[in-house]
């Protein structure tokens, strides 16, 4: 789920005809200033973090003066916790709460619909207290087609005996809370506290959105460019592989660093997964031996070989990692020799300098351990593979044997990657196929038509060209399955090339060191 800071949040709210408090984000204590002596009363600061239990870390401040309001912005502002840096502070009018109140609308996936909660108790532990005092939290299955009506709400507020001109402005909270729900397609929407003050005003006083990671590309305006749940922001290398998921709809490529800054011989781990129960089981069986994995991957949903990879070049571009471990459910319905083929291209091209073992359970896994474990022979490193019949736990085994045996070993410097020229080209779904007729000229066994199983490649005359038009093979007929290039590389003459970019991947990769 894409969470959104709590200032974009209220807007949202306030947008949908939701009361919020007068306030305004900042960046700098100066402008915390400023903005305080307009606003001319107490205040509250607030970092803007993704995490909850910001006041138990100081991320919650008040203020009576201007010039109190900038000293607590400063020593909020630019403060790391939880791998999280503050950068915006919500500065908003402090208001005197009589009763604190708690209001939601969440997808429930029991119910399979949104479900509204509303509770005459605000703060923290909603569970808790829906246990000890369930008469004091109400849940209602709300209608996706009709959404709530302004009775249902009314009736909804009546049972805990509010009344006067109380009465009507929750009841419009709740609808317009499920409104905001529906229109910006949330996982949740979270007021709490919802308060009423001493002048029997209702006012959304903190606010939580999670918007639906499959409906972020429907709302541009939300400004939403990483639509993952984290507790921090998403590092440069999240960035690079969000987008390649985002722009590729073959398979999935999850990915996120869990540790960063670590140094070499701490035992962490570049880690590649298919499927999250296999993945989650692998990572068991690493941790046992004393191993941490830098990076969660899941490359799963039969993704091709070019995905995995741009995965595997991502998880490599990690500084430190003491080796590279390759594990999933060992069961995977997907053809394992597009996972082997991603793995050895992005292993040649770093020319990888950690030990790899590699598990690819799955259709085809006896060719795909083939691939993976003679195609690299020219590496410095060792590269096992192994088949579902091998175990998470002994495959984590042969990788704490590999890694204490190499540990020694330097890093090499990267081989040249590409063609010294490109005499023809045609574009794929993601990059280009290219090749080189001079080498060409000088393969008897044209061997990238024999491996091209979805026949886009033929000779004309002894120069491999496109056997379908260029508009169908950018849009997938090519299914960028490297075998070309791979089967050239080892039994031709090296005159073909697939080119897959990585956007601000070098410039990533060059930050790191």
């Amino acid at each position: 789920m894409a969470r959104l800071f709590e200032y974009q949040s209220k807007a949202l709210l306030q947008k949908a005809g939701i009361p919020i408090q007068r306030g305004t984000v900042c960046s700098t204590p100066a402008e915390v200033k400023t903005f305080c002596d307009e606003l001319k009363c107490p205040v509250v600061i607030k970092a803007q973090v993704w995490f909850t239990g910001r006041a138990a870390v100081g991320g919650i401040q008040f203020a009576d003066t201007p010039q109190e309001a900038e000293q607590k912005a400063e020593a909020i502002l630019n403060k790391t916790v939880r791998n999280f840096t503050i950068t915006k502070v919500l500065v908003a009018e402090k208001v005197s709460i009589k009763t604190e109140l708690f209001a939601s609308v969440i997808i429930d996936d029991v119910a399979r619909a949104p479900v509204l909660i509303f509770c005459g108790r605000g703060g923290s532990g909603i569970e808790e207290i829906a246990k000890e005092h369930p008469e004091a939290v109400v849940k209602k299955v709300i209608n996706i087609q009709t959404g709530l009506y302004e009775f249902e709400a009314m009736n909804i507020i009546r049972k805990f005996r509010f009344s006067g001109k109380v009465l009507p402005q929750l009841s419009g909270v709740l609808v317009n809370l499920v409104k905001t729900a529906f229109t910006n397609e949330a996982r949740s929407v979270e007021i709490n506290p919802l308060v009423i003050t001493d002048d029997d005003s209702v006012v959304a006083v903190d606010a939580r959105i999670t918007v639906d990671d499959y409906a972020v590309f429907r709302h541009p305006e939300l400004g939403i460019t990483y639509a993952r749940e984290l507790d921090n922001p998403p590092s440069p290398l999240d960035m690079l592989a969000y987008n390649i998921e985002k722009d590729d709809y073959r398979g999935t490529f999850y990915f996120f660093q869990l540790e960063r800054g670590y140094p070499k011989g701490a035992g962490y781990v570049g880690f590649h997964g298919a499927g999250g129960g296999g993945s989650m089981m692998s990572m068991d069986a690493l941790q046992r031996r004393g191993y941490k994995p830098a990076n969660f991957c899941d490359t799963s949903g039969n993704p091709p070989a070019s995905k995995v990879y741009r995965a595997a070049r991502i998880i490599l571009t990690q500084k430190n990692i003491d080796g590279y471990f390759g594990s999933g459910s060992g069961v995977a319905s997907q053809e394992q020799v597009h996972s082997a083929r991603g793995l050895v291209k992005a292993f040649l091209e770093e020319n990888l300098s950690v030990p790899a073992v590699i598990r690819l359970g799955g259709n085809m896994e006896e060719k795909a351990v083939e691939i993976l474990q003679n195609y690299t022979k020219e590496l410095f490193v060792p590269v096992e593979g192994y088949t579902k019949d091998d175990s998470a736990d002994f495959c984590a085994e042969r990788f704490d044997t590999l890694v204490k045996e190499f540990s020694s070993l330097k890093t090499c410097a990267k081989p040249p990657i590409g063609l010294s020229n490109v005499d023809y080209s045609f574009k794929t779904m993601t990059g280009d196929v290219q090749f080189q007729y001079d080498l060409c000229a000088q393969c008897t066994s044209k061997i990238c038509i024999a491996s091209c199983s979805p026949q886009v490649l033929k000779l004309n005359g002894d120069k491999p060209v496109l056997a379908i038009s260029e508009d169908d093979a950018k849009k997938g007929k090519c299914t960028e399955c490297l075998a070309c290039e791979l089967e050239c590389r080892m039994q031709g003459k090296q005159g073909c090339y697939v080119y897959l970019p990585i956007e601000n991947l070098e410039i990533v990769s060059a930050e790191s060191q």
